[in-house]
């Protein structure tokens, strides 16, 4: 047997205002699209907002459904939103996400298993990197360069 380990790195900036101007964009459009969330059952309230390679911002957020798990996270409600509407626009650079829990205070925020292999799939296919920043509690923003350090053993196309 070897023993061996997994490092990945990614940058932690100590709030929105130290992200650059086109991320604290993105960022704020995530925590705006907590506000039409469905989240009745969890409370949880998550907000995703997908860039595009045009600059363009899709928006997506959590949708939840009392015949669980018939609901769709923020992550791939954005995606999945933005491969429809813009077909021709597959070539996405940053997905930004955010969350606010039962009391309205936003939250640590980070994408689920599910979302996490539909994001690594979408970024194979486009054959780049995509970005993604996520809310920490606190306010500052953790930011993984690429999917796939979200994703270290995963398997793909």
């Amino acid at each position: 047997m070897t023993e061996k380990s997994l490092t990945i790195k990614y940058k932690e900036y100590v709030n929105i205002d130290s992200l650059d101007k086109a991320d604290k964009e993105l960022m704020l459009r995530a925590i705006a699209a907590t506000d039409g969330a469905y989240a009745p059952y969890s409370g949880f309230h998550v907000g995703a907002a997908l860039r595009l390679a045009d600059g363009s911002i899709v928006v997506g957020n959590n949708q939840e459904n009392v015949a669980y798990p018939s609901g769709l996270c923020a992550e791939r409600t954005a995606l999945f939103a933005a491969s429809a509407q813009r077909p021709d626009m597959r070539n996405y650079t940053a997905l930004a996400i955010a969350g606010r829990n039962a009391a309205g205070e936003l939250c640590e925020a980070s994408p689920c298993g599910a979302c996490r292999q539909v994001m690594l799939e979408y970024e194979q296919q486009q054959g780049h990197a995509l970005r993604v920043l996520c809310l920490q509690r606190g306010g500052s923003v953790r930011e993984v360069s690429s999917v796939a350090d979200l994703m270290p053993f995963s398997f793909g196309m």
